[in-house]
């Protein structure tokens, strides 16, 4: 039986100990927020927070969190709109959308541990997170802005 907490309430699971992580997220706690992308850790869709800092939840199975506080796209903030996700909006970021939760968590996890980034560092974090649309000039311009709101 597995001990964790997600989104700040403590969960148990006795499944399957080798369940993705993203498949008990969506499927089991209806947490939707966070997507399936490509199953192998490549593109970043399914970006959540392990104990502050961003991980892959298609490759993180359930028998390795224990213990573990888990944040998804839907408890990022409990104040509103969190500064990444305003400034996403404010300068525009999404057009088809789907990849932007996973966006959104690394982006939190950079801030959380670089509150002023340079376009370098943006660019070495984000790097994992693909987006299919090619809205990263947006999305480092965000980063800027979140970064400047949470300063």
């Amino acid at each position: 039986m597995v001990q964790v907490k997600v989104n700040g309430q403590q969960r148990t699971f006795d499944g399957d100990p080798e369940m993705p992580l993203l498949w008990y997220l969506r499927d089991i706690l209806g947490l939707t927020g966070t997507k399936f992308g490509c199953g192998m850790a490549l593109c970043g869709a399914c970006t959540v927070l392990e104990n502050g800092k961003a991980i892959r939840s298609c490759q993180k199975q359930m028998g390795t969190i224990e213990g573990l506080n888990i944040t998804t796209i839907e408890a990022i903030s409990n104040n509103g709109p969190h500064p990444v996700q305003k400034a996403w909006a404010e300068v525009n970021v999404p057009q088809c959308g789907y990849c932007q939760p996973g966006q959104i968590m690394q982006a939190v996890s950079l801030l959380s541990a670089k509150p002023q980034p340079t376009d370098q560092d943006i660019d070495d974090v984000m790097s994992g997170n693909i987006c299919r649309c090619g809205t990263y000039q947006r999305i480092r311009s965000a980063i800027k802005q979140a970064a400047k709101e949470t300063a």
